[in-house]
């Protein structure tokens, strides 16, 4: 069918999705920059969507239970904008439109969580928005489980392109949410055939259905340019018919209605020229001068925007009545609950009693298994390292199509899948999302993990074996450069503790958290209590303090993390021996001391001593407390690595490398002179 006769087919449907189309053209054109081929290829999909199908309203963009509309697609933000506009969100408006992908306007080249309300969740690295929406929809099936159905019921919608589908993470995204029957997720793929470098069959010849299918997806095609077809699409997929989450292939053009780049690469990635542009205009019909929506095409859009009220008011009312209505609110709210810090400071005061010698994940684990019964939004998980990561405390049970109750997810061996689904479960409220893995597999979280880090997610990722001391498994599996890259990530914060009260520290932090990442770097070896002091202040917080004073002032100062700390206190012991005054400074976290003030930082780091970092990783994140912070190149030295490790039991490599007690005091007794 020709434009022409889709025109006289459904005159409204097709002035309503006009507008998409020619904002979409407009903001491009007037930044010289973007994507306008998606968005004018699934603007009849949107329309459809957005008119018969979301569950939403523009003047509550934060409803909980409105459904989530995913646009994994970043690239076609257009899209987005144009819809949040349109549909009335009072902060997208037409001059946030007109700056488009300039300096200060929340309309961002890909979209971004928290510039804009109505934006779900950051988008624009392919493949992320349909991992991140495995979690919304994981998210909705165990809070409705939790607190029924009268206040969570509600779908997630996903629009994704064949770049997303072509990235590795979609499989691990599909293959995680056809096991789970995540029912209420609905991918629309816009099936156009094209990516950057040309047409599809140059890299990819995947019969998409049959990959959804086996995946345990339900599969649906529709005409993505026919109103009428769209519509029975998206009843069936929106039916629940099956407990299978639902794929629908729609078939578009890209740059739909653009006469000479329509259906090309030429229309992916950059404006059309003002001569296209006037030929689409022709070609669709639209008169309207840039940036102008005609006054009915907009108030219709608008009544679109309101269609949600009534079913949000009703909501409103049931939360009022319910009978858990503070947990609920509390819980959505993300606020921390007042359970934490009781259940912390009796397990610490425990440890100080008892001064266990533990592995810093099985420590962990003896956090969580006092957290997860008094937190109820809680929600675990590892990839496929349950017993290894320590991330499973007995009262969690299993979420599973069988118990959406339960809290503790068997991710798979899906590193980049759990933390986008961890970011997900997030976004979408209710839960504080944890999930386990080795440090080096941060390598194949690292994109999902960044997200975290950009949108200000408190998710927590619980990384075990955290250096050589893993031991036999050797260099492939021993991250030596794994924690400079966790802590060079911005709004990051990494934790190395060094025992069991400082796990417990850590925790608290972790769960306190409400606009940053944490890295929780365990290890596999057991070390022992070294805490001393009361327990009483949150030393971890501080991020680096003295475990051990000096007996006199200190002529040495021994920086370590995580396990060396034990080896520093150790090489303090042999020094004080030898009349050197000598003080330990445990670093559990590096971004926690840089935001400390300058008076407790050089109080812990006084001038005009040897300082010597002592950590089974690389120099490189040492380099600030070293030779900044009134340290001096002269008296500083670092015991650690300077390359991979080596398969061999933990004493062996700690010692063939010499990070060991003996060293360090000799490296101390060379500095002094």
């Amino acid at each position: 069918m020709d434009i022409a006769s889709r025109r006289k087919a459904d005159p409204s449907h097709w002035r309503l999705a006009t507008a998409i189309r020619a904002l979409s053209m407009d903001a491009v054109e007037a930044a010289n920059s973007g994507h306008p081929g998606m968005p004018m290829g699934m603007a009849d999909v949107a329309t459809v969507l957005f008119r018969n199908h979301l569950k939403f309203d523009a003047a509550a963009p934060n409803w909980f239970d409105r459904d989530r509309f995913v646009l994994s697609a970043g690239h076609g933000s257009m899209l987005l904008y144009s819809l949040l506009y349109l549909t009335g969100y009072e902060q997208m408006s037409i001059d946030q439109i007109r700056n488009f992908r300039q300096w200060g306007a929340i309309t961002a080249g890909h979209p971004e969580y928290g510039h804009a309300e109505g934006v779900e969740t950051t988008t624009g690295p392919l493949g992320q928005g349909i991992a991140t929406a495995v979690g919304f929809a994981i998210a909705e099936e165990a809070m409705r489980a939790q607190f029924g159905a009268d206040l969570c019921n509600h779908k997630t919608w996903v629009i994704a392109g064949d770049g997303c589908l072509m990235e590795g993470i979609s499989q691990e995204a599909i293959a995680l949410a056809g096991n789970q029957k995540l029912k209420n997720l609905i991918v629309l793929w816009d099936n156009n055939d094209i990516t950057i470098d040309g047409r599809v069959s140059l890299s990819d010849s995947t019969d998409q259905l049959k990959r959804f299918e086996a995946s345990g997806w339900r599969t649906l095609s529709c005409d993505g340019h026919d109103a009428a077809d769209i519509d029975r699409a998206l009843k069936d997929a929106a039916s629940g018919r099956d407990d299978r989450p639902v794929l629908v292939a729609c078939k578009t053009i890209i740059g739909f209605g653009a006469p000479k780049k329509q259906d090309s690469s030429g229309v992916h990635g950059s404006p059309l020229g003002a001569e296209e542009i006037a030929a689409a205009r022709e070609a669709l019909g639209w008169q309207a001068e840039p940036f102008v929506i005609p006054e009915d095409i907009l108030s219709e859009w608008r009544a679109i925007g309101a269609r949600g009220r009534t079913e949000r008011e009703a909501w409103a009312t049931r939360v009022d009545g319910a009978e858990n209505r503070d947990e609920f609110a509390r819980r959505i709210s993300g606020e921390v609950s007042d359970r934490l810090a009781p259940a912390i400071a009796a397990l610490k005061k425990q440890a100080l009693e008892t001064r266990p010698k533990v592995a810093t994940r099985k420590a962990s684990e003896m956090v969580l298994e006092v957290v997860n019964p008094e937190l109820g939004e809680t929600m675990g998980g590892s990839a496929d390292l349950t017993g290894s990561n320590n991330t499973r405390t007995k009262d969690l049970g299993i979420f599973s199509p069988e118990n959406r109750k339960g809290r503790y997810i068997h991710y798979g061996i899906r590193e980049h899948g759990m933390g986008a689904a961890m970011n997900g479960i997030w976004l979408h409220g209710g839960f504080r999302p944890y999930g386990g893995t080795f440090m080096c597999f941060t390598d194949y979280a690292r994109g999902a993990m960044r997200l975290s880090a950009l949108m200000g997610l408190p998710v927590t990722y619980v990384m075990t074996h955290d250096s050589i001391g893993l031991g036999e498994d050797g260099p492939t599996h021993q991250p030596v450069e794994h924690l400079a890259i966790c802590r060079a990530t911005p709004n990051t914060v990494t934790l190395r503790p060094c025992d069991l009260v400082e796990t417990a520290e850590a925790w608290e932090i972790a769960l306190s958290s409400q606009s940053t990442p944490t890295v929780m770097a365990l290890s596999r070896q057991n070390l022992p209590t070294l805490r001393e002091d009361s327990g009483e202040e949150n030393l971890t917080a501080r991020g680096a303090y003295v475990l051990r004073e000096a007996s006199a002032e200190p002529k040495v100062i021994l920086m370590a993390s995580g396990s060396e700390v034990e080896i520093a206190v150790a090489a303090r012991e042999t020094l004080e021996g030898e009349g050197i005054p000598t003080r330990v400074v445990s670093v559990p976290s590096m971004e926690l001391f840089r935001d400390q003030d300058a008076g407790y930082r050089s109080k812990v780091l006084p001038a005009g001593t040897v300082r010597i970092a002592i950590e089974a990783a690389v120099r490189q994140p040492w380099e600030w407390l070293l030779l900044g912070e009134r340290g001096r190149e002269e008296t500083s030295a670092f015991i650690g690595m300077t390359g991979f490790g080596a398969s061999a039991p933990a004493p062996t490599l700690y010692k063939e490398f010499g990070i060991t007690a003996e060293a360090t005091a000799a490296e101390a007794r060379r500095l002094l002179g």
